[in-house]
């Protein structure tokens, strides 16, 4: 895992002082809200509908336990005792008081964190696959890639000030955990002929505009990857409309100027960029990846996993959806839901967070993970160490059984907090996993994403959920569109709107009856949602949502 070198503290010191500086000349009236908006986005703090907010930077979504104690002990000082992890692998705080927000930052300095550009138009936090280093099917650890990017955005000269935000994600597998394709560049790691290289996508987002990124380079050597980065963000910068800001995203100037166009225009920069790197960033880059070796993997029996599994059906059920596999026999990877039925997707209470450190540091050699899926990850545990480690977690509300099922719900903060919404994303996620939860139907129902939004940015990924969600304000009232078919793995899909929107009272009853639908007309209990979809097409799920449509048209028959 990566650690601050003496540049690494000694930057994040001077740029903590000038932000404590700049706190207190806007405390003191020397300057207006409007001038201080700028110096505070640079820095993560947002102005919300009832208070800042300080937005985290976990960056590719990697955290050791000492550093989420730290994160546990500022939600309890400075905070009301829980943080919220986002779809970014980020944390955020929703109360802080302006005063208190240096003193945050010098904390977070202590752990090696900080908040910088996880908010402005410039490159954010860059993130990964939440099993990078432990999954069974990658090529190689993604992380190494994804902390030289940190290093070569974070206050880029030319890059501070981009038409609008600018989102990495890196993967190092075919299964694509970190969607990839909806980012502004996507890379994944991949072998040709015995050699590493990335494939490299551009133009890809959600939002007002949602769409899939293309493949600009179908092999990269790994020695270019900065410089034909730079070409990219670069052709960017110079090409990117700035006279609307809807319209101001790369996806909007890829799908404007053509993929070959831009190609072509990136492809030239990269000529110019290429022999001022001179292989330095290899240098760095080789450093970089001898700090995220495997850790020592122990050899040991796994008898009291098997006993626990054949004995203790809790502990099978959570066994059978919270385990993934790992390359190293006879350990696992955990995923540790944030999904309690009723609760907020994505919220961890200072107490809980106290306890995956401690469970990190003991049982997963002291490496935790945050997905973009608001769960959080012990990448590497040993079987027999299993059923201890869910004791544990049974103690802190944290077991629950439910990862890829239907209350494992992505959820933006929605209406409760954040002033861009125009409706509650967070009661519509609680009611859905109540619901279900009530009528025991989710491991019936099998694998099922659903993500909801509270607005058209899509911080709750809703394009690419199996069933997505967007609340929308019309005419002051809540009125929430469902999209069906979404898919955010390497076969990204952007789903399709099945009609007129439902009322906050009515949308839970809507996703009752596509899932009754799905039930009824999948071709056997191994037949996912998904698949069902992708078979029949929407008509059967619009028939179930709009029952009166289908009855008049019967009748006109």
């Amino acid at each position: 895992m990566y650690t601050y070198s003496e540049f690494d503290k000694a930057f994040l010191a001077e740029r903590n002082a000038q932000f404590r500086a700049q706190v207190e000349r806007r405390i003191d009236g020397s300057l207006t809200e409007e001038e201080f908006k700028p110096l505070r986005l640079m820095n993560g703090l947002y102005l919300q509908l009832h208070a800042y907010m300080l937005r985290v930077a976990i960056p590719y979504g990697t955290l050791r336990s000492a550093q989420m104690r730290q994160l546990a002990l500022i939600a309890e000082k400075w905070d009301k005792g829980y943080g919220h992890f986002t779809t970014r692998q980020n944390i955020q705080y929703n109360w802080p008081t302006l005063r208190d927000v240096p003193d945050m930052l010098d904390a977070l300095s202590e752990v090696e964190m900080h908040a910088i550009q996880t908010s402005g138009n410039t490159i954010r936090n860059v993130t990964a696959d939440h099993f990078a280093g432990a999954a069974a099917d990658e090529v190689g650890d993604p992380r190494p890639v994804a902390e030289l990017l940190r290093q070569w955005s974070t206050d880029h000269p030319e890059f501070q000030f981009l038409p609008r935000k600018f989102k990495f994600a890196v993967i190092g597998a075919e299964a694509d955990r970190a969607v990839i394709r909806a980012h502004d560049i996507g890379i994944q790691l991949v072998e040709k002929n015995g050699k590493r290289g990335y494939r490299v996508l551009v133009g890809g987002g959600l939002g007002r505009t949602p769409m899939i990124g293309k493949v600009i380079r179908d092999f990269l050597p790994e020695e270019d990857l900065l410089p034909f980065s730079e070409a990219i963000v670069s052709t960017y910068n110079i090409l990117g409309r700035r006279d609307n800001k809807y319209k101001a995203r790369i996806k909007i100037t890829v799908h404007e100027n053509g993929i070959e166009t831009y190609k072509e225009l990136t492809e030239a920069r990269f000529a110019e960029l290429r022999p001022e790197f001179e292989g330095v960033d290899q240098q760095i880059l080789a450093n970089i990846k001898s700090q995220f070796a495997a850790p020592a993997f122990r050899n040991a029996t796994t008898e009291a996993y098997d006993a626990a599994y054949y004995s203790d059906p809790v502990f099978r059920a959570w066994a059978d959806t919270n385990l993934s596999a790992h390359k190293a026999e006879g350990y696992a990877i955990v995923t540790i839901s944030l999904k309690k039925h009723g609760e907020t997707p994505g919220d961890a209470t200072a107490d809980q967070m106290r306890l995956m450190a401690d469970l990190g540091e003991k049982y997963s050699h002291d490496d935790i993970r945050i997905s973009h899926e608001q769960n959080v990850i012990l990448p590497h545990v040993h079987k027999s160490d299993l059923p201890a480690l869910h004791a544990a977690l049974k103690t802190q509300g944290l077991a629950t059984a439910n990862i890829g099922l239907i209350s494992d719900i992505i959820a933006c903060p929605g209406m409760d907090y954040c002033a861009l919404a125009t409706a509650r994303s967070i009661p519509v996620a609680q009611e859905i996993a109540q619901r279900f939860d009530a009528l025991k139907m989710e491991h019936e129902i099998g694998p099922l994403k659903i993500k909801i939004s509270g607005c058209i940015n899509a911080c709750g990924h809703h394009h690419v959920g199996h069933i997505g969600i967007l609340g929308l304000d019309r005419a002051g009232v809540e009125n929430y569109q469902i999209t069906l078919g979404g898919d955010g793995t390497e076969e990204a899909t952007i789903g399709q709107r099945t009609g007129p929107g439902f009322s906050y009272e009515e949308i839970t009853n809507a996703i009752e009856r596509i899932i009754k639908a799905y039930l009824a007309h999948r071709d056997s209990a191994d037949e996912t949602f998904l698949e069902t979809y992708r078979r029949l097409g929407a008509d059967p799920f619009k028939a179930a949502l709009y029952p009166d449509k289908a009855e008049g048209k019967s009748n006109a028959a």
